[in-house]
């Protein structure tokens, strides 16, 4: 997925949606690195991108919770 579309699919997801996809991206995370430390992980790039992918949730979730304040 691109990620013009992870961000637009993202954005249009509802506060509790957002935090449960953080959650299990989190949870992937969490998986993927131990992977990495026991060998069985071949794609090291993937944890880049879901760090990258909780760093776009962390910032979609606060827009929406600071700017519905701000309104």
């Amino acid at each position: 997925m691109k990620i013009k579309e992870q961000v637009k699919k993202f954005r249009d997801m509802k506060e509790p949606d957002l935090a449960a996809e953080l959650k299990n991206v989190k949870k992937e995370l969490a998986l993927a690195s131990l992977k990495v430390k026991v060998g069985k992980l071949d794609d090291i790039s993937k944890i880049k991108k879901m760090k990258k992918n909780i760093a776009r949730i962390n910032s979609i979730l606060s827009e929406k919770i600071y700017g519905a304040q701000n309104e």
